[in-house]
């Protein structure tokens, strides 16, 4: 559909110019923002994810070192020393569950009640931590999500990832009340709609050299005069 869309605009604007109801001067250019078909109260927040994320970042280190000097696992070679990746945490789960099988197996070995009490408060922290690194690998995969869905916005529905919060300029209720939606920029001469493009952005100084190109490439050659609002 979008590409019949854009060859129907790319014909109207030949019919235009053949009955010479344009000159092909220039071109106007100006944006409106419409609400996207999503929910209101799915909203994904850059600066929340990126604060959870560091907590992450924090507690992760924090339990790496607790099992190191409690001495349940070696020391493993890290791509960083500020956080453990994602695919370290995966190791360190599959490390300690290493260990908690080894206490298994223990446990069912040993036909000594005292030794096999011993052996189970021995092998409570690290079915602790295992739980508690699985639940790490979790989080740290969803905000890795996130952060490819962001981009460079600040905001994202979680029933329209491509769309972002931005104040709407049918604010009834003077509040500035954002909600998820899109730029949509047009192009325009003699009133006649030519080209048109939707973008994330909630401004449209961001959009103009990009709208430009997508012009140049998919609709018509830009003419000498390109006419922007400020």
């Amino acid at each position: 559909v979008k590409e019949l869309i854009r060859q129907c605009f790319v014909q109207f604007r030949c019919q235009l110019v053949q009955e010479e109801l344009i000159d092909q001067e220039a071109i106007f250019i100006d944006g409106t923002k419409i609400e996207a078909n999503a929910n209101k109260f799915t909203f994904v927040w850059k600066k929340s994810i990126e604060k959870y994320h560091h907590s992450l970042i924090e507690k992760s280190n924090q339990l790496y070192n607790e099992l190191l000097e409690n001495e349940i696992i070696p020391e493993m070679e890290r791509e960083s020393d500020e956080q453990l990746s994602l695919e370290e945490l995966t190791e360190l789960v599959q490390k300690v569950d290493d260990v908690v099988t080894e206490y298994d197996k223990q446990i069912e070995a040993s036909s000594d009640v005292s030794e096999r009490k011993v052996l189970r408060n021995e092998r409570k922290y690290p079915k602790q931590v295992r739980k508690q690194l699985i639940d790490f690998v979790l989080r740290k995969q969803k905000y890795q999500q996130d952060f490819e869905i962001f981009g460079t916005r600040n905001s994202y529905s979680k029933t329209d990832p491509d769309a972002t919060f931005m104040r709407m300029k049918d604010d009834y209720m003077q509040n500035g009340q954002l909600k998820a939606g899109y730029n949509v920029q047009i192009a325009t001469e003699g009133q006649y709609a030519l080209a048109y493009s939707l973008y994330s952005n909630p401004t449209d100084t961001r959009t103009l050299i990009p709208f430009l190109d997508e012009i140049e490439q998919h609709y018509f050659e830009l003419p000498k005069h390109i006419v922007a609002d400020a």
